[in-house]
C-alpha cells in the first residue's frame, strides 16, 4: 500500500488550492497534509475574528482527502512586530484512527531561527520482506552477446529529436526499461 505526505505552501494567490482541488481525485491514502496554508481564519485562529472565504476550499479538500479538522490551534508564525498578534497559519491535518493522529507535534519553542514554529509527526514504517528475483547473464555468452545486440537496435531506432520535454524523456526511458525485461525476465 502507497501513502502520501503532502507538504504545501500556498502563495497568496493560493495557488497551492488550486492546484490541489484540480487533482484531488487522482489522490488516495493521505497520511498527512500539513505546512503553511497561508490563510487567517477564526476556525482554527482563536485571535481572529474573520472568516476567509479560502477556508471552504481548503475543508473540501482535506475532507475529500479524508483527513481530520487542523490539529493545532496554537500560533505558528510570530511576528516582530509586537503590536500585532501571532498567526496560526501553518496547519496540520492527519488521517483520524492513525497512529500519527496522536504521533504530532507543534514546536514553538523552536520559532527562534523561523519565523515559523515547526510542526512534526512521527510516523512508523514497519519493515517489510519484498520479495525479488534476480535474473543474470553469464558474461561473454552468447545469451549476453544476443541481448547487447537487441538493446543497441533498440536504441538506434529510437527517435532522440523530439526530446523535449520530461514526459518524453520518461516514455523513452520505459522503452529501455520494457526491452531490458522483455530479455532478463
Amino acid at each position: 500500500m502507497v501513502y502520501f505526505l503532502i507538504n504545501v505552501y500556498s502563495d497568496s494567490l493560493q495557488t497551492a488550492f488550486k492546484y490541489l482541488k484540480d487533482t484531488e481525485v487522482n489522490i488516495d491514502n493521505v497520511l498527512v497534509v500539513t505546512e503553511d496554508f497561508n490563510i487567517r481564519d477564526c476556525r482554527w485562529d482563536p485571535d481572529f475574528c474573520y472568516y476567509s472565504s479560502h477556508r471552504d476550499t481548503l475543508i473540501d479538500i482535506v475532507n475529500s482527502l479524508h483527513l481530520s479538522e487542523p490539529t493545532n490551534y496554537v500560533p505558528t508564525r510570530y511576528l516582530d512586530n509586537q503590536c500585532k498578534s501571532n498567526l496560526v497559519i501553518n496547519l496540520m491535518f492527519l488521517r483520524p484512527n492513525s497512529s500519527e493522529h496522536d504521533n504530532h507535534f507543534i514546536h514553538p519553542d523552536w520559532h527562534l531561527t523561523f519565523d515559523h514554529a515547526l510542526l512534526t509527526v512521527n510516523i512508523t514504517i514497519f519493515e517489510e520482506n519484498i520479495q525479488t528475483k534476480k535474473c543474470t547473464m553469464a558474461k561473454n555468452s552468447e545469451e549476453e552477446d544476443k541481448f547487447i545486440i537487441e538493446l543497441i537496435e533498440a536504441i538506434k531506432e529510437l527517435n532522440m529529436d523530439g526530446i523535449q520535454s520530461k514526459e518524453t524523456l520518461e516514455h523513452i526511458i520505459q522503452i529501455f526499461a520494457d526491452c531490458i525485461e522483455k530479455n532478463l525476465v
